[in-house]
């Protein structure tokens, strides 16, 4: 399945919230979508999250649904790992 990263901006500062979390899985499931990892700004006002998905479609309508941004969102093609070897997703 194809791999995504989403960059999501905030008007505010993000607090992580477990429930918010369990929320978000919940509307990811219904759509299809799964979330690998995310990863926080310093100034808690970005966030950039690895995604699991059929297509692009799919994550916008689960962030639509979970009221959450997907400012950019793009579709990735493999790692590169600091050796310079590269590992197809």
């Amino acid at each position: 399945m194809p791999i995504f990263m989403i960059e999501r901006r905030y008007a505010e500062r993000l607090e992580v919230d477990v429930d918010v979390a369990a929320t978000i899985n919940q509307v990811n499931d219904e759509e299809g979508v799964r979330w690998l990892s995310s990863f926080l700004s310093t100034d808690k006002r970005k966030t950039f999250c690895l995604y699991e998905a059929s297509d692009m479609s799919a994550i916008r309508r689960a962030a639509e649904r979970a009221g959450l941004p997907a400012d950019v969102i793009v579709e990735l093609s493999g790692e590169i790992a600091p050796d310079g070897s590269f590992s197809p997703m």
